[in-house]
């Protein structure tokens, strides 16, 4: 039984599981967004949100163990220069799961999952054609 064993297996062992979810985070967080399946999606988020709370924090110990996870340097100064600044006020939800279909080869249900952009919202101003 698997009383208390949180996360999706995904048909894999461990060491590959973790190997593909760092291969996809690095993805999501170079490109912004990435096509994949539904569980993969579900699973993804939760590495990506934790990546770039660990990018909002911006010391050193936080930079280590985000390089930990990432798989190009670049993509962690990216993470903590550019993609963290734009979520300092926001406390969680820094990423969006679409749900997209089925794919024709093995009708597996997939998803778009990207970043979460800040939308500036302007006022509407009712303008009186009187005036």
């Amino acid at each position: 039984m698997r009383h208390c064993k949180a996360g999706r297996r995904l048909g894999r062992k461990t060491s590959h599981r973790e190997a593909m979810f760092r291969n996809m985070v690095t993805s999501l967080l170079d490109h912004g967004k990435i096509t994949t399946t539904d569980a993969k999606a579900k699973e993804i988020r939760i590495v990506a949100e934790r990546m770039i709370t660990l990018g909002k924090r911006g010391d050193l110990h936080s930079m280590r163990l985000a390089a930990s996870v990432i798989r190009e340097k670049s993509v962690v100064s990216k993470l903590f220069s550019t993609i963290a600044p734009r979520y300092k006020e926001r406390l969680g939800g820094y990423t969006r799961i679409i749900k997209l279909g089925i794919r024709q080869g093995d009708a597996a249900p997939v998803s778009l999952i990207e970043l979460v952009e800040e939308e500036i919202k302007a006022s509407k101003v009712k303008i009186d054609p009187a005036i």
